[in-house]
């Protein structure tokens, strides 16, 4: 189920443990956090906790793994809450027991005894880790602190829904080091005066970072105008950037302030620049270096104080290069350059952008969506996404308005992205299985069993993905639970 991630709710906290002294003693780490925490929830046996792990949110679940009957059955709890940060607890701990759980799905692992303060340490740094990232966030309703948690297959921060509304750096969802960086040169080029070139593919979220630039800086009260040049016919780029009198052309039956005259003051964002006309360029060069200008059909010069921000999803060194970009103006706006990653580029971000777009739209429409399952996680996060973010969005916008359910499954999600065929580019390369030296014609009892060959594939896989199992079956095109049965069997067999 869900979580209370994003919101000013206390912190929800389940243990499960045999033993209810363990459990309630387990529990008392409540009060050593620095989030508030509702009173927690104590279980003695698993089948209670499982239903209620269905149903209700979730943000913290300590789970004893000899309740449970092993790390194996670890999955079972993960797919059920897979926003909440889960730790185990075991009498019988070795690395390799805390390695083989995590791999499982917990976040960190603990050996009984263990003190309240070591626990709390962990949990502490979980909701640290996942903490959102809300440099400029608005004043909360409530005044306990929001809850973190974690995303999985991968540990990343997850964002609000409604930090989609707002301004500053919350608009652009992001944890991941490249994202972290962008952040840092928003940041840092808020303050200037200095124009702003924007580069990435489409869909990345250009005009929301040039939104970001805006809302930080000392402009952020006066107005932010967009044009976007590729939507605009060339005969009327002109008029709609720098105005026009009436009479100046036909249908011009009044005067008209341009965008560059509306955004005095404040931003003027020219969006796809790539496309503008190379007069018009000139015009806008010259704009540019005097900040004045003429409607069209006007001799009153007049002049305006706006920063200008610019984008394209074009390579404009290569533009210039085939004589479509002046470059003279490339160097004029091309002060202060921000290039946006694509999706493929920065998975730790999916999973948290495809939350919020889920939690925004199963509101839109209704819906009870609450998270995805493990299938579905592993293939929207495996998913290169060369839509980027848009497309992202979109997919699941289709899903909710199409599906409805606790939990969005790899059966919802749309053919295309479901089809592992139809990927232009795979995570790793698992054909270098076929791409081995032919071996020589061997006797019957030299031949590998098939058995074997599943093992030595699905754990390349898993070295591939540093041991994440979701990842890797994905890549595999299996499922999760083969591959935990796989593993199950291979451990039988070694007895």
């Amino acid at each position: 189920m869900g979580s209370n991630e994003g919101t000013e709710l206390p912190v929800i906290v389940r243990v499960l443990d045999a033993s209810a002294s363990e459990a309630a003693r387990t529990a008392a780490v409540c009060a050593k956090l620095a989030h508030a925490c509702s009173d927690p929830i104590l279980y003695t046996d698993s089948a209670s906790c499982l239903q209620d792990l269905a149903d209700k949110s979730t943000d913290i679940l300590i789970i004893d793994l000899e309740t449970i009957g092993g790390d194996e059955a670890l999955e079972a709890y993960a797919v059920r809450c897979p926003k909440s940060v889960i730790m185990a607890v075991s009498a019988k701990g070795s690395v390799s027991r805390a390695v083989s759980a995590m791999r499982a799905g917990a976040h960190d692992f603990l050996t009984k005894p263990f003190s309240l303060d070591a626990l709390a340490s962990k949990v502490s740094f979980q909701l640290e880790q996942r903490r959102p990232v809300t440099r400029t966030a608005p004043a909360p309703i409530e005044p306990m602190p929001a809850p973190a948690v974690v995303e999985r297959p991968v540990p990343v921060q997850r964002v609000n829904v409604q930090d989609l509304e707002v301004t500053g750096l919350s608009r652009l969802i992001g944890a991941s080091a490249k994202m972290r960086d962008v952040h840092q040169q928003i940041s840092r080029m808020a303050p200037s005066q200095a124009p702003v070139f924007i580069t990435g593919e489409s869909g990345t979220g250009k005009e929301l970072c040039a939104n970001a630039v805006h809302d930080l800086s000392e402009r952020q009260s006066n107005r932010f105008v967009t044009l976007n040049c590729a939507a605009i016919p060339r005969d009327l780029i002109e008029s709609e950037i720098f105005g026009y009198m009436r009479g100046a052309f036909t249908g011009a039956t009044d005067n008209r302030a341009g965008a560059a005259e509306q955004a005095d003051g404040g931003t003027l964002f020219l969006d796809e620049i790539g496309e503008m006309d190379l007069l018009l360029q000139s015009k806008l060069l010259r704009f540019l270096q005097t900040g004045t200008f003429q409607r069209l059909g006007d001799t009153q010069t007049r002049k305006v104080d706006a920063r200008i921000i610019c984008a394209t999803n074009r390579d404009p060194v290569a533009e210039i290069s085939a004589g479509r970009f002046r470059e003279d103006l490339y160097y004029r706006l091309h002060v202060l350059p921000i290039h946006l990653p694509p999706l493929r580029e920065r998975r730790d971000d999916i999973l948290p952008l495809a939350a919020a777009f889920l939690d925004r739209y199963s509101g839109e429409e209704r819906r009870s969506f609450k998270g995805f399952d493990a299938d579905a996680e592993a293939r929207i996060v495996t998913y290169p996404w060369p839509g980027n973010v848009r497309q992202l969005e979109n997919t699941i916008r289709q899903i909710v308005v199409m599906n409805d359910g606790a939990a969005v499954t790899f059966d919802m999600l749309p053919i295309v992205i479901r089809d592992q065929s139809s990927r232009p580019n795979a995570i790793i390369d698992l054909s270098r299985e076929r791409a081995r030296v032919p071996v020589q014609s061997r006797p019957f009892g030299a031949i590998e069993p098939l058995w074997a060959q599943e093992r030595r594939i699905i754990e390349d896989a898993l070295d591939a993905f540093d041991g994440n199992i979701a990842m890797a079956a994905a890549a595999l095109e299996i499922s999760p639970s083969t591959i935990y049965r796989k593993r199950q069997s291979w451990t039988a067999r070694s007895l």
